[in-house]
């Protein structure tokens, strides 16, 4: 029987997997892998502006609706391993106790690559809190001393998938993947959210824009893959090949 394949994606709030990553969770999916999604919160305070101008809206009303977004928009895109940390936004509220939960659940998945935000971002703190965590939570995860008796992780590369403004916040594509095929599952995530539809033709647009950058680094006009849309990636760390290519 062959390993099981599984990947990890942390999300600093509930919509964050969907616009920037959906195509790869689905895609992934689609190839047998087990995606796990965390969110380590709802976006309740700085990302439901939509929910908050309804008359009588309160925290855990917000909390709910965005949680059930993120479910439909999990389903949606063919993953039933979604976990919400619930760590409040605007800012996280991250400590030892989320990080021990964090790296548990990394050991528990043992994930063949990892995904979370850009190292930089002045616009949103949450997002690159985010990543630092992940960076941490992977390294505590491949600590022998930490909870002897687990399974110690391996090195599984961590991606970092696209800010909302790229240009202010150092993140620099090295990966581009073809999610053409799997575009009509992105679109109805998406969809899901509809605390942020004003994201919904923007993130469309992003795919659109990426695929033109698959098409050109594929090959080009001398024989590029015709690529529609494609989700663009940071891979922080070295790869290890037998062939380049």
């Amino acid at each position: 029987m062959s390993e099981r394949k599984t990947a990890l994606v942390i999300s600093a709030h509930s919509a964050d997997f969907v616009w920037r990553a959906g195509g790869a969770i689905a895609l992934h999916q689609a190839q047998g892998y087990d995606v796990t999604v965390v969110c380590l919160s709802y976006g309740e305070r700085g990302e439901s502006a939509k929910l908050w101008k309804q008359e009588g809206m309160t925290l855990e009303k917000v909390k709910t609706e965005r949680r059930k977004e993120a479910e439909n928009a999990a389903a949606a895109l063919g993953v039933s391993d979604i976990r919400f940390l619930d760590r409040g936004d605007y800012p996280l509220d991250l400590g030892r106790d989320t990080l021990d939960m964090m790296v548990d659940i990394i050991r528990e998945v043992q994930p063949k690559w990892m995904m979370s935000h850009s190292k930089w971002d002045p616009y949103n703190t949450d997002h690159m809190r985010t990543t630092d965590f992940a960076l941490e939570a992977r390294m505590v995860a491949q600590a022998w001393g930490h909870n002897p008796g687990q399974k110690v992780l391996g090195a599984p590369q961590l991606y970092l998938f696209e800010p909302h403004q790229t240009e202010q916040m150092n993140w620099k594509p090295n990966v581009f993947l073809d999610i053409t095929p799997v575009w009509d599952k992105k679109w109805a995530a998406i969809q899901c959210m509809q605390g942020q539809e004003h994201l919904w033709h923007f993130y469309e647009n992003v795919a659109e824009n990426r695929a033109n950058h698959f098409r050109r680094n594929s090959g080009g006009m001398a024989g590029g893959r015709a690529a529609k849309y494609a989700e663009g990636f940071e891979a922080i760390f070295p790869r290890t090949v037998d062939e380049l290519d």
